[in-house]
Parts: C-alpha cells; sequence; structure tokens
C-alpha cells in the first residue's frame, strides 16, 4: 500500500465559518445591552456614585423619642433600686451595731460557763457534796442541800443563756450575710446598667449633635413661665422648677446643676418642705390624684402608661420637666405626650 507524504501547513488565514462566529455574535449582543441599561440606570439614578440621604431632623427626633421611651422606663427603675438600697443598708448598719454588744454578751456568758467547768473539772462539786454529807445535823444537810441546787440552777441558767444568746447572734449574723449579698448582687447589676445607659445616652447625644451641632433644639421658654403663682408651698415648688430651666439632664441627679424627671419633681418640691421618692411612679403614689379640670400650677403631670415619665404643670397648658438627654430643662405643651394622671404634693 503507497504511503503519501503529509502536506504541509498552509499559511492562507482561514476564514471563520458561520458556526465559529455565532457565539462572538451573542456575546457582542449581551455586552451591549447590559451597556445600555447601565447607563439607563445612570442616567434615573444621577450617576452610579450617588450617596444615601442624611437621615432629617424630624426622622432623628422621632428616633431619639422611640429611643429614649425605652430608656427612660429603665432609668426609673434604676432610680427606685438606688433608694431601696440606701434602705437595706441602713437596716444592714443596723443588724452590725446590734451584733457588737450581742457579742460581748455570748463572749462574757460563755465565759462564766467555762469557769463552771473549770472547777467541777477540777473536783469543786466533788468536794462540796463530800463536805454536805459530812455535815453535823440534818438541818445542815438541808441548807447545803439548797446551796447546791440553787447552785445547780445557776450553772444551768448560765448555759442556757450562753446558748440562747449563741443562737440569737448566728440568726442576726445569718440575716446579715444575705443582706450583704443582696446588696453586692444588686450594686454589680446596677453597674452594669449604669454602663449600659451611659453608652446609649452617648449614642443619642451623638444623633442630636449631628443634627443639630449643638444640645438645643428650640426656644425653651416659649411662654410665661408660671402662668400664675397657686402661692404657698405650691407656688415655691413651681417658681424653682421654672428657674431650673436651661440646666442639663443628668439621670439619677436632683440638681442643683443637672437633673432628671422625678429628679425635678423632687427638687423643687424639696424646697416647699415636701419630701417625695425619686422615681415617677412612686411620686404618683404619694400624691392626691386631681382632675385636669382643676389642675394649678405645681400639680404633678404623669405620662404613659408605665409612669416612666413626669413632668410639672405651671399654667396655660404648659408643663416644665427634664425630658432626656441632650435637652435640657424646658416647657413643652401639656398634651405633647400621653398623660397618665395628675398629682397634687402636700
Amino acid at each position: 500500500m503507497a504511503h503519501h507524504a503529509p502536506r504541509p501547513p498552509s499559511s492562507r488565514p482561514v476564514t471563520p465559518g458561520p458556526t465559529a462566529a455565532a457565539p462572538r455574535s451573542r456575546w457582542y449582543r449581551c455586552t451591549t445591552a447590559l451597556a445600555a441599561l447601565t447607563v439607563t440606570a445612570v442616567i434615573l439614578t444621577g450617576g452610579a456614585t450617588a450617596a444615601h440621604a442624611d437621615p432629617t431632623v424630624d426622622e432623628i427626633e422621632r428616633q431619639i423619642d422611640a429611643d429614649w421611651n425605652r430608656l427612660e422606663p429603665v432609668i426609673e427603675r434604676h432610680n427606685a433600686t438606688r433608694q431601696d438600697l440606701a434602705v437595706k443598708r441602713r437596716e444592714a448598719d443596723a443588724l452590725a451595731a446590734r451584733i457588737a454588744p450581742l457579742q460581748q454578751q455570748v463572749d462574757a456568758a460563755m465565759a462564766r460557763v467555762g469557769a463552771l467547768a473549770a472547777r467541777a473539772y477540777k473536783g469543786g462539786s466533788v468536794r462540796a457534796v463530800n463536805a454536805l454529807l459530812g455535815s453535823g445535823s440534818p438541818g445542815e444537810v438541808v441548807e447545803q442541800l439548797g446551796l447546791l441546787d440553787r447552785y445547780a440552777h445557776y450553772q444551768q441558767q448560765d448555759v442556757r443563756q450562753a446558748s440562747e444568746l449563741r443562737d440569737e447572734l448566728v440568726a442576726a449574723r445569718n440575716v446579715l450575710e444575705r443582706t450583704i449579698a443582696q446588696l453586692t448582687r444588686t450594686e454589680t447589676e446596677l453597674a452594669a446598667k449604669r454602663r449600659q445607659i451611659d453608652a446609649e445616652i452617648d449614642r443619642l447625644q451623638r444623633l442630636r449633635l449631628r443634627a443639630y451641632d449643638s444640645g438645643g433644639g428650640g426656644p425653651l421658654r416659649p411662654a410665661p413661665c408660671p402662668a400664675s403663682y397657686p402661692g404657698g408651698a405650691a407656688g415655691t415648688a413651681v417658681k424653682f422648677a421654672c428657674a431650673q430651666i436651661g440646666k442639663p439632664y443628668a439621670w439619677g441627679a436632683e440638681g442643683p446643676n443637672a437633673y432628671d424627671c422625678s429628679g425635678l419633681m423632687l427638687a423643687a418640691w424639696a424646697r416647699a418642705g415636701v419630701l417625695l421618692p425619686h422615681n415617677a411612679a412612686r411620686q404618683r403614689q404619694v400624691t392626691a390624684s386631681v382632675s385636669r379640670a382643676v389642675l394649678r400650677p405645681g400639680d404633678l403631670v404623669f405620662y404613659y402608661r408605665d409612669l416612666h415619665h413626669v413632668g410639672m404643670y405651671v399654667g396655660d397648658g404648659w408643663v416644665v420637666h427634664a425630658s432626656r438627654a441632650g435637652q435640657p430643662v424646658k416647657m413643652k405643651p401639656l398634651d405633647s405626650s400621653p398623660i397618665h394622671s395628675f398629682g397634687r404634693p402636700g
């Protein structure tokens, strides 16, 4: 069979046929369409690198209001816990003061019991019985028996007294130890809450500064404060509250340089000689209920279902209050927040 030599490769370019041109044509059509869509999107959006618009002042205010309404109840619970903690500290101090003299009584009683035991061990009681049995007359025996009985009675009394005092001391110490343990847990929880609250307040303040470049946001005294003075203790309280307008908010503060909502009410009525707790809900409990129809300057206005905010009515539909972090003490319309009830101190 004959073999043919292989042909050399042709130098003439090969023209691609229809099957080779098809993929390129589809790719070209796709990229062209995509480019057209991209150009359209750029035209519609005003540029491919357009940034998202910053939130408006109203949007930030609404966000701060929502966040603050979640935060303020925690602050008011913290105020109540601080007051409870102070009471428990006083109870612990009273227990500690009681334990010191009780310990001295136990020590003295146990010393007496120890002396009696030592004398019995050395044979003192045995010698007393032998001397009794060797008495010369029946009368002396009876008398000696009475002495021995009284001696045994006193011995038992000392032992019983020491035992009772010891039990009382142990019980008091147990109460004190439980109180101290509870105080320690409460302090730890409060420290954690304080860090959370401070961090949240800092976040709210940064939002406000971004919106206003300052801590304010409008007139603080848009109307006469108070509209009229009721006289007496209420007049003293309302004058004081109005005089604090412009001072900063600080949670847990009751003056003189800063206030939170219930702290401002506490300080104002303290100036009038009326003591209020540092907690809005507890202020509601200790004040007399009044209706809107008889509301007068100096009365307290409680807001929200859970009573986490309070302000002071100053007349003509206005309230003075310490609102929130980043806002100073200022006036606001009475109905600017959901009203729960009204209270009159004194």
